[in-house]
């Protein structure tokens, strides 16, 4: 019988659910279900057990033998304990989400951040295979990343590292979701550029639209598209400075600009770097399938690391 992993990417709006050969990394089954995140938190943890559960009898069904299960979800995470400390997009406070799925499944089970979920898959099986050090950064409705050295991630003392959008590079600039004034994500995260579009030209549309209309010459979506490279480029600066990795990955939903972002953001950073060496930056291969399979990656350590106690 072939051991499988269960694989769930926990979303503000969907889970994302896969079984992957503990071997090989093969998917052998995948799946998606809406979050309802709106029912609350308790409905939403109910509601991942009951998923989790349903691929283990899945698994089996097909002759499959589901042996851990990888989690992974947004917000603050502590990795040690398994538990979700605080998610805005999901509202999970303080939910003991590894245990709950534990004890009804009687596997075990790991939970960590989504981002370094998705670096670990693009570390491993996307992007940055083959180099030693990756380092992730996820553009979307926020941004965040995360440091891969030879195909492991550290999430911190207190499971916060990887904060980039957080680093303050405009000090007098707009005011953060977190507080402070001028983070890089206060720029350049999706949900920011579209902001700042609207208060400039008073129109509503998404952060795609804007890059689509600044290569269209639009004068509002040009200077805004312009401040978010600029503020994330003094934020690679830092974190190559800090990490000095062999390669950048950008993942997220602002990735998907591809040369839009890439060719004028290698450009700026190159510009910034004095003894700095530039790295590699390239977008990510693996799309929204990234946190997923790096759940599943997750799982297959967990798994090894079992096997290492016993042996």
């Amino acid at each position: 019988m072939t051991d499988v992993v269960v694989a769930i990417d926990i979303g503000g709006t969907g889970l994302k659910c896969a079984l992957v050969d503990a071997a090989g990394g093969t998917i052998r089954h995948t799946e998606r279900h809406l979050t309802g995140a709106e029912r609350g938190p308790a409905a939403v943890a109910d509601t991942i057990v009951e998923v989790a559960a349903g691929l283990v009898d899945t698994a089996r069904l097909e002759g499959l033998e589901p042996r851990a299960i990888g989690l992974v979800a947004p917000g603050v995470i502590d990795e040690t304990t398994g538990v979700a400390v605080w998610s805005a997009n999901v509202g999970f406070r303080d939910v003991p989400l590894r245990d709950l799925v534990i004890a009804r499944l009687e596997l075990p089970a790991v939970l960590a951040h989504d981002v370094r979920g998705g670096a670990l898959a693009e570390a491993r099986l996307g992007a940055g295979r083959g180099a030693e050090r990756v380092w992730f950064v996820a553009i979307g409705t926020g941004i965040a990343a995360a440091y891969v050295r030879n195909g492991r991630t550290d999430s911190g003392a207190h499971g916060a590292s990887g904060e980039i959008g957080h680093v303050v590079v405009r000090p007098d600039g707009p005011r953060c979701g977190c507080g402070m004034r001028g983070c890089v994500e206060a720029f350049a995260s999706a949900s920011s550029i579209a902001r700042r579009y609207a208060q400039r030209a008073g129109a509503k549309i998404s952060a795609a639209d804007v890059v689509a209309r600044a290569e269209d010459g639009d004068a509002a979506a040009i200077e805004i598209w312009a401040d978010a490279i600029d503020a994330l480029a003094d934020g690679l600066r830092i974190g190559i400075t800090l990490y000095d990795p062999d390669i950048i990955v950008l993942g997220g939903g602002l990735a998907q600009a591809g040369a839009a972002l890439i060719d004028p953001l290698t450009s700026a950073v190159r510009e910034r770097l004095t003894f700095q060496t530039m790295p590699l930056l390239v977008r990510a291969e693996l799309g929204d399938e990234a946190g997923c399979l790096g759940a599943a990656q997750l799982a297959i350590d967990l798994l090894a690391v079992a096997e290492g106690a016993r042996g």
